[in-house]
């Protein structure tokens, strides 16, 4: 009595084969298209930079064209209406509000408030560009222990101190002298210098604060 071969034939081994290798390149196939390949993602940044560049690009030609249309207007101006002649500053006022406050009302007087009006040949008080230098001294004292402090506000930092009320506008520009005065039983004096950024002038001015009575 004969048998049944149970085996598989060469025919089947082979398709199973084929079968099972398509399976290898399918899934290899879909892991590559899940990875990007080195030279992919440097195609991917330079058109990242590539759009960033021409954002740039654009910025410039509008900054450009804005510095264009200034010239324009500033080229047909009059010559006495130029550069300094724009507005003129004459001098700075350091009004009668400089004095030493007791912010915190711990009975010391540890801020120095410096109000600065700089003033045109009207008389008017505009909102002048520069840096401010402030000292303050006491003149009673010997020459090499006469100045107690100084400070350099520049124009970025001038800019943020516009102060303007009901009553009047100015320049208002904050010390902490705490370290340097402890009470005030002589009169200190402020001097103030204004580098004007517009025509390069300076301008000087000060004032004397005397200790106030109880």
């Amino acid at each position: 009595m004969k048998t049944k071969n149970t085996k598989p034939n060469a025919k089947c081994c082979t398709l199973y084969a084929i079968f099972a290798a398509c399976l290898l390149i399918l899934t290899a196939g879909c892991e590559n298209a899940n990875k990007k390949s080195p030279l992919a993602e440097q195609i991917q940044q330079l058109k990242q930079e590539k759009t960033e560049l021409t954002r740039q690009i654009e910025r410039s030609e509008n900054e450009n064209e804005q510095l264009q249309k200034q010239i324009l207007v500033l080229s047909g101006l009059p010559e006495e209406a130029k550069a300094e002649n724009l507005y003129r500053l004459q001098r700075i006022k350091v009004t009668r509000y400089t004095n030493f406050y007791d912010k915190d009302k711990d009975g010391q007087k540890e801020k120095l408030i410096v109000y600065i009006q700089p003033l045109d040949e009207e008389g008017d008080i505009v909102k002048a560009t520069g840096a401010v230098d402030v000292q303050l001294w006491d003149l009673n004292k010997e020459a090499n222990q006469a100045l107690l402090g100084q400070w350099h506000v520049t124009p970025d930092q001038l800019k943020k101190l516009w102060f303007a009320t009901l009553i009047t506008i100015n320049y208002r520009l904050t010390f902490d002298v705490a370290d340097k005065i402890e009470n005030i039983q002589e009169p200190l004096t402020v001097k103030v210098t204004f580098t004007d950024y517009l025509t390069g002038k300076v301008f000087k001015e000060q004032k004397v604060i005397k200790p106030q009575s109880s």
